[in-house]
């Protein structure tokens, strides 16, 4: 087989137009979003923990200030001081109490298993009586 070429058998295909360079966009990624929202999250923290630390500070100082005046004023109360003589010149009376005299009554060691007082007849009671004086106490 021959080659035959002839320029009308040839297709020139047109060289497609050059395209304009293409520009990069802006591309925001959500770990760059993340990354601005914690290290905010991470002084928001920084700074709560340094106010707490410096809040109980303050209150372990005012709490020392406080157990110190105390301890001061037990050491001053402490310190023994002579008691005043006592006034000779108007010496001291007594006066009678307004409340009445205490009756006296007869005390009731009794002790009965029943639960009921009211129950128990006086015969029984007696009996009971003279049945616990006679057994001895072990």
């Amino acid at each position: 087989m021959e080659r035959t070429h002839t320029k009308s058998s040839i297709k020139v295909t047109p060289k497609p137009p050059a395209k304009e360079n293409t520009k990069p966009r802006e591309i925001k990624l959500h770990t760059e979003q993340r990354t601005v929202k914690r290290a905010m999250f991470n002084y928001s923290m920084a700074t709560k923990l340094y106010l707490l630390e410096i809040q109980k500070k303050q209150v372990e100082k005012l709490q020392k200030m406080i157990e110190d005046q105390e301890i001061r004023l037990l050491r001053k109360e402490m310190i023994p001081k002579a008691q005043l003589m006592p006034f000779f010149d108007r010496p001291f009376f007594p006066q009678r109490s307004n409340r009445p005299l205490t009756i006296p009554r007869e005390p009731s060691f009794r002790s009965v298993n029943s639960k009921c007082w009211s129950c128990i007849s006086e015969n029984e009671l007696y009996y009971f009586q003279l049945d616990q004086a006679w057994n001895p106490i072990k």
